[in-house]
């Protein structure tokens, strides 16, 4: 039996940048990994497919009218899905790849199948077996310290009726070989609006329903109202508090919604497709927790302390198994702080400084604080707001929609919160990240220099004008 000094459950974000670190830092290690390739739900199903495709969908929506605006003139345009399926799978590919090279790189043992504890120690190493495909154990290797990077898994409702085909989750949209004529998407979050928005602009008539009474709750609201303005006029019908009740294979198009609208009618769509996003759920099944003495809290996380330590000594957790937002930048800074930690070192991460981005047209982005937060703590704060509209760059690109807001401090100015709705917002939230990371305040941002013309100048006018002195507004 292999010994190691960490083995690693799940090479998604969280578990393979956790694994290449802890292999800089000296430890030796292994990755246990379910799926064939690496990278997780993030690279084969998730963040990048999804991002490939919302691409290649904002080219042909752009080629089908919105390049006349520049003066630029083309004939027919076409649809090649399989092509553009075919692109998003190389890219899938070559990361997923580069992954692998990388464990090899850094002497990560790369281990397949699916790993659980067994309660068996070996000394102060705590026994992993691997179980195979047929449910067979094909190895096992014991450690003095595990880290659960397990993930997540797609959330449902009661009532839906899983086939995935005619009602499928995120997966299954980013394989779809045809346009669907109409599409139900059940859940207007970060997953829904992503897909929803990238077979709108090929094509599909696209109707969204959402159990919460407004677009983003979570954000500053006027974000929120933004948002839907924006995708409205893009041809998304968005229908709030709405419940629905059910979702099924069936019907005249091939799939069936029912759902109770605002005043609780009861209300039936017929559909071609429907995709489920109603969120996710941390992903600790077959782990057999129980071996160990750990259990997970009754909305199936994991708790762990301020350094991602369990109850159970030398087993470890971060990511989306733990409470928290469900983000795979954070899953990776989690995973890097964790591994810090157990080599001796201080590990760091700063939840005020983690950007959160949907990437629709425009893209979406926050930090920090919102305001609603900030008063309901008694903060005081000043808020800067700048207007894409106001920007040389924004024109040139025929990209004026959206705002850049930024809220610091009334007394200190130190930056509390920042959203931005519009193009390129998720670049954009970087520097802020940056700055709030290292309790910069608005004035430190708007006395930085920023290329002109660029979109970053948003950003300098929004700190400014927390401030109350944006030059351009």
């Amino acid at each position: 039996m292999d010994s190691y000094d960490l083995v690693i459950i799940g090479a998604g974000p969280g578990g393979y940048v956790a694994a290449i670190r802890a292999a800089q830092l000296g430890l030796k290690v292994a990755c246990i990994e379910k799926d064939a390739t690496l990278g997780g739900t993030c690279l084969n199903v998730g963040c990048i497919p999804s991002k490939a495709l919302l691409e290649s969908s904002e080219k042909y929506e752009e080629a089908m009218g919105h390049l006349k605006a520049h003066g630029v003139l083309v004939g027919e345009v076409g649809l090649d899905l399989p092509v553009m399926l075919g692109r998003k799978d190389k890219i899938v590919k070559q990361l997923t790849s580069g992954v692998a090279m990388l464990f090899r790189k850094n002497k990560v043992a790369e281990l397949h199948g699916f790993g659980r504890f067994t309660g068996e120690q070996e000394g102060e190493a705590k026994v992993i077996e691997i179980v195979d495909g047929e449910g067979k154990v094909s190895q096992r290797v014991a450690a003095k310290h595990v880290l659960i990077a397990t993930g997540s898994k797609v959330a449902t409702i009661p009532g839906v009726e899983l086939d995935y085909d005619k009602v499928g989750t995120s997966t299954e949209a980013l394989a779809w070989t045809e346009v669907p004529k109409h599409l139900v998407v059940i859940g207007a979050g970060v997953i829904g609006l992503e897909l929803g928005s990238v077979w709108s602009r090929l094509g599909a008539k696209v109707t969204v329903l959402e159990y919460m009474p407004k677009m983003l709750p979570s954000m500053d609201p006027e974000v929120g109202r933004t948002a839907e303005k924006l995708f409205k006029r893009q041809g998304l019908d968005l229908r709030f508090g709405v419940k629905v009740t059910s979702a099924k294979v069936g019907g005249p198009e091939g799939a069936q919604v029912s759902y109770e609208d605002g005043e609780g009618k009861a209300q039936t769509l017929d559909c071609d497709r429907v995709l489920v996003a109603v969120g996710r759920r941390p992903m600790t099944d077959g782990l057999q927790l129980d071996t160990i003495g750990l259990a997970t809290n009754q909305r199936g996380f994991i708790e762990v302390d301020e350094h991602y330590a369990t109850k159970v000594a030398g087993v470890w957790a971060v990511g989306d198994v733990i409470p928290g937002p469900m983000l795979a930048h954070l899953a990776e800074h989690e995973g890097v702080a964790a591994v810090e930690t157990i080599a001796g070192q201080p590990g760091h991460v700063n939840y005020e400084a983690v950007p959160n981005v949907i990437y629709t047209h425009p893209e979406i982005a926050s930090l920090g604080k919102t305001p609603a937060e900030l008063d309901e703590a008694g903060v005081p704060y000043r808020v800067g707001k700048f207007p894409l509209t106001a920007n040389g760059r924004a024109k040139a690109l025929n990209a004026t929609d959206g705002f850049v807001k930024i809220i610091a401090h009334a007394e200190t100015d130190r930056i509390l919160g920042a959203s931005i709705i519009g193009a390129r917002a998720g670049d954009l939230i970087a520097e802020i990240a940056v700055a709030v990371e290292f309790s910069a305040s608005s004035e430190d941002l708007g006395r930085s220099i920023h290329a002109h013309p660029t979109l970053a100048e948003t950003v300098k006018e929004a700190a400014l004008g927390a401030l109350g002195r944006s030059i351009n507004f």
